[in-house]
């Protein structure tokens, strides 16, 4: 049975390393240039085919696949006529792999139905090393039997494909899991700073912690860096972290609720980037709450 044709649009690090996965797997993939042409070329110099426009990708593919920074940025491919909706096939399918708003994703997927293809959200868990091997965790939701018919792609690019329902419903786990995960990730990162106002070893401070109910692997990659130095455990922006946080907050916001536990680790966030810390990563958190407490 032939592979299905399919688009590929943003293709940063993550992006990059999944087009090289499905590259291995013998795929055909029409890319979709990028700010920074590092993963494109890389893809053009394996056999990948490069379009003008997210229109020509959707005429070019059976599977249109989105990795992209924000629902704005997903948007703005998504509509107008060089959008990937102007040029989709009757029964495309189209994923967002990005974290996106979940009223963005459901108002796609009413676009893309009423063009004739399937939208499925898919956020995306762990890092660009394991899209490389194709050993992402995937949270799919929407149409179970578009699902259904992508399923052995998704299974060639994740170890853990979860199906989750509605349309809708991958995005929105996905924020609360990101809301608990920059929570936890923040509160670790003020722990190492007050250790250090208090005179307190940070090893001992973590081992401590760490013998109990509180550790997780979310403690063990602020500790990477904070105890060993090694920030690239987890090689998540602060500017991308804050960006969560956020969306996490407006759903909260639009299900008729305001958000206590987020406020702090919005707070952080956003203090940082005011830091000029942006582009720094999570675990990194720990150098500014150290540099405001002083220490």
């Amino acid at each position: 049975m032939s592979k299905p044709a399919i688009g590929f649009i943003g293709l940063g690090l993550m992006g990059s390393a999944m087009v090289q996965n499905l590259l291995d797997k013998g795929y055909t993939l029409t890319v979709l240039g990028h700010r920074d042409r590092t993963g494109i070329e890389a893809a053009l110099a394996r056999g990948a085919t490069e379009a003008a426009t997210a229109r020509e990708v959707a005429e070019a593919s059976d599977i249109v696949m989105l990795c992209m920074g924000t629902s704005e940025h997903v948007e703005g491919r998504m509509r107008g006529p060089d959008g990937v909706i102007a040029g989709l096939k009757d029964g495309a399918i189209v994923i967002d792999y990005g974290t996106s708003l979940p009223g963005s994703t459901k108002a796609l997927g009413e676009e893309v139905a009423a063009a004739g293809g399937t939208y499925l959200d898919a956020p995306l868990g762990r890092t660009p090393s394991h899209g490389r091997e194709g050993k992402l965790n995937i949270m799919c939701s929407g149409d179970k039997a578009a699902y259904e018919k992508v399923k052995p792609v998704l299974d060639d690019q994740g170890e853990n494909v979860f199906h989750l329902g509605a349309l809708g419903n991958g995005h929105t786990i996905k924020l609360i899991n990101n809301f608990f995960a920059m929570t936890t990730a923040n509160a670790m990162s003020e722990a190492f700073a007050m250790a250090d106002l208090a005179g307190v070893d940070r090893k001992q401070l973590f081992d401590v912690m760490g013998a109990g109910p509180l550790r997780s692997g979310m403690m063990e990659f602020i500790a990477a860096y904070g105890v060993d130095g090694n920030a690239e455990m987890l090689a998540f922006s602060i500017k991308n972290a804050s960006k969560d946080v956020g969306y996490y907050r407006s759903m909260a916001e639009g299900l008729g609720v305001e958000s206590i536990m987020s406020a702090c680790a919005d707070k952080g966030l956003k203090a940082a980037i005011e830091d000029g810390r942006g582009e720094d990563l999570v675990p990194q958190m720990v150098d500014f709450y150290a540099s405001r407490y002083g220490k």
